[in-house]
């Protein structure tokens, strides 16, 4: 929702835009390809509708965005926080815990995000999407 002002007798263009439950399925030369939940029917998305594309997991739950009339795509909403297993990173040293320091680690999904200097190999991580930051170990 935004808060505009207009001049009297301004015409104004209303888009009508529905969010509609989508599982990811994979990625191929030609883009992004999504199942509707609802209908089994695919889609296929630019990179460029999708905020941190690279955090996508096969069999991930989102949601896109459409505009109503025309039945077009406009974005893709990935759910806040998701769980990844990390495939490479630094060992972490004994007893460097007291510092806040970090450390690159490489996911699952080919993407490369900063974590805590005791994260290893193997773990699975909640890494936040808006922020690309981790978030917790997951037990």
């Amino acid at each position: 929702m935004v808060e505009n002002t207009f001049n009297s007798g301004v015409k104004i263009t209303t888009a009508r835009v529905e969010r509609r439950p989508h599982q990811f399925l994979y990625k191929d030369d030609l883009g992004f390809h999504f199942m509707d939940s609802n209908t089994f029917e695919q889609v296929l998305l630019q990179e460029n509708l999708i905020a941190n594309a690279d955090l996508l997991k096969d069999g991930q739950e989102v949601e896109v965005l459409y505009h109503a009339e025309t039945e077009t795509p406009l974005s893709c909403d990935m759910p806040p926080f998701v769980e990844l297993t990390i495939t490479y990173t630094e060992p972490g040293i004994k007893g460097d815990t007291a510092t806040n320091a970090s450390k690159p680690a490489t996911l699952e999904t080919g993407a490369v995000i900063q974590v805590p200097l005791f994260i290893n190999e193997n773990e699975t991580i909640k890494v936040d999407t808006r922020t690309r930051s981790y978030s917790e170990r997951v037990k």
